[in-house]
């Protein structure tokens, strides 16, 4: 689907070396509107924007150009800069271009003049001197040269990026909206009802959205919405107190080039039909730094112990704006001035605030590190007394003003009631797959609001029920009021974000009201995001996360066959939350899913400083173990929903229409009937439609190659304090279907590759994106059952290719080395993997790879390293045809369910012949290395030894 709208995105224009109609000639006619009413996620307009410009590069000499325009806050520079962090271009802000202070959405303030003649320069192979703006002087202060022979694409970012003095000099055009934009409306509109419309309040807070900025947009070739408003994925921690003087220089330099000068003017704005009393969850936060504005909706930040966590909540937005909440009755009610002196150290910062009002100055850590921070704090000797509350909270302390913010009282007998109602009658809580939109969608305000009849909605708080087991006559949900203290379900679902912000809040409330321990649930289908969601919640509340998997037992499970509900020792699992619940020091198994068989134990016991524990699985919200947990989460979607996609569109490309139901019953044959019904209980319903391979926010930059590196050359490049290596074996299996349109050979996009790791499957849906030298690839695998696999052979898919390799892997958390073994292949193969594009380039120049890298998949690499051959009426390689058929007979019993009972276990794998040899060579080959090691050591010892000798003869 992706190629395809990429192609659509330069219908009707020459790259294509196609007929364009007359009505398509222009780049700014209506055609190309129609040919592509893409209303799409910000992930996806990313990868869709990536993917255009590595095409047009291809088709086009010269330089390529992009404009990337939409309102204030809706994301423009964000998606400029993943879009720059991967493919390396030149970003030019057309806020450098401004001429006028007054207002940085007024047309008339942009030098439109100097920024065409620096796109002009550019395109026709010349070097262009860009001006610099410095918001805090509110002038112009110098400007910076664009070397023409280091630009190879161009993107132009602000609010009239795609203004018509632009868009002939524009080759790709991208609209972005949503983010604040769309928020902000949300939260007017619900704090001051129905007295204005849409358009009113558009009028009112973006003036001049509707006649200088929405028109552009309707020219645009990708257009976004982006849902994003705030994320607690990689939040800020803080730890603040107070600091003896102003001028404190006992730590820290905060004098001279090592600092940063900043000054705020941060202000409070109360909605109009707010209480005078402090609720400031409902207040919006504007911060001034010079003629910029930004803005916050309501206090998004919580504390676990000592720190203060923040998601990334803050958005550039127009003075304007200010203007405009003020004009429909919002009222400032506290404004103060922060001055701050900051020092950058590696990853964190220190800052000496000064707050006017108060009179006071505060140091604070910032970091995005929770153990960095802490272990800075030792290092200096700082022990507080720290200051959990905000700036905002201190102010109205000094004067002496009541607080909102306190539980709500607890609902009566008729409000358990009615919240049983809500629960013995589930509904589905399926993700819709994020397909094209139809044409007929073009009629949809989409640069007003997410959908066409309601706006967002703004997040409820959390409330606490009352409820007995005297209160509960069903027996099946009884588990729902376990204690005197039960938080009540939230009614609607929520994507990622919100649904992670809103279960850390839950557990706030619940440390606040039932003290420790909080056991969590998460559950929900293979591959939705349960694991990921878990490790993202225990970074931020510093818990404990335990999978269910680790209570496999192993006489129960046989052949991968994980789904069945009675291969959990559940008593075991009841003993470990009774005594985790009960203070005491409890025994948590170990399983190793290699070997099929439980290794051991750790032990486990709760306290103040870890009060929380989350369970996930799929069936952790089964009724037999929720009854015992304190919140429960569900979690839909991930590549459960990518997977019934992909299924779906291939089989329409076929002309076989398929429904979602076929699909869900065929390829997860245990969701609808033993999974689905329990997570219509959750406190929590979360639509993970977060989509890895498609957003910039999981980049894995990896350097692929084939050069021979010693053992000793890759230690040298690695932290050898935080060193650690591993041995894996893989089995990687290309499925497609029959009749699949194809270029004449196959290749990674025409197939779903399975790769069987260490007991497990994972799945790969969509082929990663190559630039230059790397490969960018999700940094996650989507684990699935053996069942869907054997579900996508019994709908057609043809195992059409496989990969057997072995990987030794070296890693010390800032990069990951491998070195794959291919069956078949002469030689191995050597990859560089780590989040830092730079970091992974250095490590490979350091390594001698520079001239030899390829981008190549080892799909490719295999089919290559075949000698000629014949293809079968299936489209299967002679060579593979049998193995091949192995593989499949192998998951199509397994997988089949109460087939797989009456099966031998998994030494009857037809593979286990080649794994048993792969292990043979790996184990020599880690004795090789742990020879040479121990060699090199000595040596290195003797030469040093000898050489404090010498010293001391002299």
């Amino acid at each position: 689907m992706d190629d395809e709208v990429v192609q659509r995105v330069f219908e009707g224009r020459d790259y294509l070396q196609q007929p364009a109609t007359s009505a398509a000639s222009s780049s700014s006619s209506s055609s190309i509107l129609q040919s592509l009413p893409l209303h799409v996620s910000f992930d996806h307009g990313y990868y869709l924007l990536v993917k255009a410009i590595q095409e047009l590069r291809e088709k086009k000499e010269g330089l390529v150009t992009v404009g990337i325009g939409g309102p204030s806050g809706s994301g423009k520079t964000s998606l400029a800069d993943k879009v720059a962090s991967v493919i390396g271009c030149t970003v030019i802000q057309m806020e450098n271009y401004r001429d006028g202070v007054d207002e940085g959405n007024d047309l008339d303030s942009i030098d439109f003049g100097s920024l065409i003649l620096n796109l002009e320069d550019l395109m026709n192979g010349k070097d262009a001197v860009m001006p610099l703006f410095d918001f805090q002087e509110k002038r112009r202060v110098g400007s910076k040269t664009i070397k023409s022979s280091s630009v190879g694409v161009v993107i132009v970012d602000g609010t009239y990026a795609l203004h018509s003095k632009l868009r002939s000099l524009l080759d790709i055009r991208v609209a972005v909206v949503g983010g604040v934009h769309f928020s902000l409306l949300s939260k007017v509109q619900h704090d001051i009802g129905d007295s204005h419309s849409l358009d009113s309040l558009i009028d009112s807070i973006f003036p001049m959205f509707r006649k200088h900025i929405e028109p552009d947009l309707h020219h645009a070739q990708i257009r976004i919405n982006n849902s994003f408003v705030s994320s607690i994925r990689e939040p800020i921690y803080k730890l603040k107190c107070e600091s003896e003087s102003p001028n404190d220089n006992s730590t820290y330099s905060f004098n001279g080039n090592d600092s940063q000068m900043d000054n705020f003017i941060e202000m409070y704005l109360r909605p109009p039909s707010a209480r005078e009393e402090a609720r400031i969850s409902d207040w919006i936060k504007v911060r001034q730094s010079g003629i910029r504005y930004y803005l916050s909706l309501g206090d998004q930040r919580f504390v676990d112990k000592n720190y203060i966590i923040r998601p990334k909540a803050e958005f550039e937005v127009g003075r304007m704006t200010l203007g405009g909440l003020l004009a429909l009755g919002y009222i400032v009610v506290v404004s103060y001035k922060r001055a701050s002196k900051t020092v950058y150290d590696g990853n964190i910062s220190v800052s000496l605030e000064t707050i006017d009002t108060l009179g006071r100055t505060f140091i604070v850590f910032r970091g995005t590190d929770r153990k960095v921070i802490g272990a800075e704090v030792r290092r200096i000797g700082i022990k507080g007394p720290w200051i959990t509350k905000s700036y905002l909270e201190l102010i109205l302390e000094s004067r002496s003003v009541p607080r909102l913010n306190t539980p709500p009282p607890l609902v009566q007998a008729s409000s358990v009631e009615g919240q049983e109602k809500l629960v013995t009658a589930p509904k589905p809580i399926r993700v819709t797959p994020d397909l094209v939109n139809k044409l007929e969608d073009i009629n949809q305000p989409w640069t007003r609001s997410p959908t066409k009849t309601k706006m967002e909605p703004v997040l409820a708080p959390w409330r606490l029920i009352s409820s007995g087991p005297s209160q509960v006559d069903t027996a099946a949900d009884s588990s729902a009021f376990r204690g005197p203290l039960q938080l009540a379900p939230m009614p609607d679902s929520y994507d990622l974000d919100r649904g992670l912000l809103l279960s850390v809040q839950a557990i706030q409330v619940l440390l606040e009201n039932k003290g420790f321990p909080v056991i969590v649930g998460i559950g929900g289908p293979s591959g939705s995001g349960k694991t990921s969601l878990a490790h993202k919640m225990a970074n931020i509340v510093g818990c404990e996360v335990i999978s269910l998997e680790t209570y496999y037992r192993s006489e129960n499970v046989k052949d991968f066959n994980y789904e069945d509900f009675s291969a959990i020792d559940q008593s075991l699992l009841s003993e470990n939350i009774d005594d985790l619940r009960n203070h005491r020091r409890t025994k948590v198994p170990i399983f190793d899913l290699e070997s099929s068989s439980r290794t051991g134990f750790k032990e486990l016991q709760v306290s103040e400083d870890c009060g929380v524990v989350i369970f996930e699985g799929v069936y952790a919200l089964h009724p037999d173990i929720r009854k015992s947990l304190d919140l429960w989460i569900a979690v839909v979607g991930g590549v459960h929903s990518h997977l019934i996609a992909r299924v779906q569109r291939d089989k329409n490309r076929l002309g076989h229409y398929i429904s979602q139901n076929e699909i869900m019953m065929t390829v997860f044959p245990m969701f609808q009937e033993h999974i689905e019904p329990h997570l219509v209980h959750a406190h929590v319903k979360i639509r993970n439609d977060f989509d890895p391979v498609l957003s910039p926010e999981s980049s894995l930059f990896v350097l692929k190659s084939n050069k021979q590196v010693a053992y000793q050359d890759i230690l040298k490049i690695l932290d050898q304090t935080k060193f650690c290596s591993s041995v894996q074996k893989f089995t990687d299996i290309y499925l497609r279907l029959p009749g699949t349109p194809s270029n004449g050979h196959l290749s990674e996009s025409e197939c779903i590759r399975v790769r069987l790791c260490e007991g497990r499957f994972a799945l790969l849906i969509r082929e990663p994106i190559r630039e230059g030298n790397f490969i960018i690839q999700p940094k996650v695998d989507f684990d699935i059952s053996i069942s869907t696999v054997a579900g996508l052979l019994n709908f057609g898919y043809q195992a059409v290719a496989y990969i057997e390799a072995s990987a030794l892997i070296y890693q010390d958390g800032k990069i990951l080395i491998e070195v794959d073994h291919l069956q078949d292949v002469p030689g191995p193969y050597l990859q560089i993997k780590g989040t830092n594009r730079e970091v992974v380039a250095t490590a490979g120049s350091t390594l001698n790879l520079d001239g030899s890298y390829t981008t190549k998949s080892y799909l490719q690499i295999i089919l290559e390293s075949l000698p000629p051959f014949e293809r079968s009426s299936s489209g299967i390689h002679v060579k593979q045809a049998a193995r091949l058929q192995e593989l499949v007979e192998f998951i199509q019993s397994q997988g089949g369910g109460s087939v797989a009972e009456s099966l031998p276990s998994r030494g009857s794998f037809p593979m286990e012949g080649v794994i048993e040899d792969m292990q043979s060579r790996i184990r020599r080959l880690e004795r090789w290395h742990t020879i040479n090691t121990v060699l090199w050591t000595f040596l290195m010892s003797a030469l040093i030894g000898y050489s404090l000798y010498q010293r001391r003869r002299r």
